[in-house]
């Protein structure tokens, strides 16, 4: 068991490297985006130049057997692309994201040898429910990209997981222990692991809002500084795209609402109790709740939905830490 242990931390610490490495491509993709950007917008008065400029320009870029600048801009215009449509991707982002995906398996082999090393599954205590929620969340990511491109918040995930990580590993770190009578419950398996489902699209949805307000910041303030949000879809659709994967994490923490009560009735007699714990997850599940139903039927886009979008998550972040830390209650399993 103790070998499995070790290997355990070794690959935390092996995925927490290769993270680092991750994260910083995907910045260096930001700055080239951004370098993109700021091309793009030194092009821009051109694109109002005379038509015989055009015609001339045209036909240098013609005879030296290519597309000018210009025509190309003119035809994107034509066809309806604006000039900041999203840049492909970089070699970069293509790096960062290999190494995101060998992290996220190295980081899955420390949750698998942890979780043999207890012979049960790794979510008993703060540091193994950050080890396991990190690795879901990583997973969640990587698993977007095959239905859409995400790629830009890769910075994000990437040093969130790494910064989430580094603080469990350093201050919340306990030796495998037994499980407690009340965690010995199946419900318990699928209401932490439904939970950790909902935080990685908690965690998608709140990134998607950030660059939502970014970019409508940028969209109305025209102002130089940070040139790689021009190159972002529109702020609209990120609201569009965050609106779906804070409802797909909703679903699952209304199952992890009912999965909570039924274990609390199995492991206490009572459905619910008005513990610390428990208030927060209902809290939780208002704000999101909240969220839909005022975006739905109360016409909140824009900002409004963003900010709600953010503040749900910021309240799971806050149920993980300050409630496990700080408040006693039946759910005190922080094993610190």
């Amino acid at each position: 068991m103790e070998n499995l242990v070790a290997y355990s931390l070794v690959a935390v610490y092996s995925a927490m490297g290769v993270y680092t490495i991750a994260f910083v491509l995907f910045t260096i993709d930001l700055a080239t985006r951004s370098a993109a950007s700021t091309d793009a917008a030194r092009v821009a008065p051109a694109q109002v130049a005379p038509a015989s400029s055009l015609t001339a320009e045209a036909a240098a870029g013609s005879a030296r057997g290519g597309t000018s600048t210009i025509e190309r801009t003119t035809t994107a215009r034509a066809s309806g692309t604006p000039v900041d449509a999203p840049i492909g991707a970089t070699r970069f982002q293509k790096v960062a994201v290999a190494l995101a995906a060998l992290g996220w398996l190295l980081h899955l082999a420390a949750v698998l040898t942890r979780g043999i090393a207890a012979e049960r599954v790794p979510w008993a205590n703060m540091f193994e429910f950050g080890l396991t929620a990190t690795a879901l969340g990583m997973g969640t990511f990587l698993g977007a990209l095959l239905w859409k491109d995400i790629r830009y918040l890769g910075a994000y995930i990437t040093g969130f997981s790494l910064l989430a990580l580094g603080i469990v590993t350093t201050n919340f770190y306990v030796d495998v222990v037994p499980t407690p009578p009340p965690l010995q419950s199946g419900w318990l398996v699928i209401h932490v692991l439904v939970a950790t489902l909902a935080t990685g699209f908690f965690a998608i949805g709140a990134g998607l809002s950030i660059m939502q307000l970014l970019r409508s910041r940028a969209a109305a303030s025209k102002a130089e500084g940070l040139r790689f949000v021009q190159t972002l879809p529109g702020a609209s659709a990120l609201e569009s795209l965050a609106y779906r994967v804070n409802v797909v994490g909703f679903v699952f923490w209304t199952f992890t609402l009912i999965a909570g009560a039924i274990w609390a009735e199995r492991a206490w007699g009572r459905y619910w109790g008005w513990d610390t714990k428990e208030v927060w997850t209902f809290i939780i599940w208002t704000l999101f709740a909240g969220y839909i139903h005022a975006r739905a039927t109360r016409g909140w886009r824009g900002d409004r939905s963003a900010w709600l979008a953010i503040i749900g998550f910021s309240a799971v972040i806050f149920n993980y830490t300050v409630v496990n830390l700080f408040f006693k209650g039946l759910h005190s399993y922080s094993g610190l």
